[in-house]
């Protein structure tokens, strides 16, 4: 039996056909939001026109807002302060009921077929997305990091 997959993606610096074709390319079923504010200021990537665009392409959508990053995290990141991100984010977000339950909401859906953990910052060592994977990769599922070329 083969390990679930569970991708992870970032956005920053890709146009929507390249992004699509990376996620085509590798097989992913379902991206899974993890963006505490699922807009952006990229054309495309907001959350309406993201989930039309995925379902063109028969890959589904949905939005985790409870395992996004709060505003202090997110600071930290564009400030490069990945150690501060994630003291952040396991303290904030993962010790909390809310972030448990929706990490294990994360894991069924892992499970049942591969997804892709979606957020903005294109190198996954300074984004939360790589310590929610990091948890799945401990549930036994194969991480696989795309990167958008």
């Amino acid at each position: 039996m083969t390990k679930p997959q569970v991708f992870t993606i970032g956005y920053e610096g890709a146009d929507m056909d390249r992004f699509l074709a990376t996620l085509k390319d590798a097989g992913v079923a379902a991206i899974a939001d993890v963006r505490a504010v699922a807009l952006s200021r990229k054309r495309g990537f907001s959350k309406s026109a993201l989930r039309d665009a995925l379902a063109h392409q028969g890959i589904g959508y949905e939005h985790f807002i409870r395992l996004g990053t709060p505003k202090e995290g997110r600071q930290a990141a564009r400030a490069s302060d990945a150690a501060l991100m994630k003291k952040i984010y396991c303290d904030e977000v993962l010790a909390t009921e809310e972030g448990q339950q929706s990490l294990e909401e994360l894991a069924a859906l892992a499970k049942k077929q591969p997804i892709c953990l979606l957020c903005f910052e294109r190198d996954p060592a300074i984004c939360h997305r790589r310590i929610l994977a990091q948890r799945l990769a401990k549930r036994g599922m194969e991480v696989v990091d795309l990167t958008v070329i």
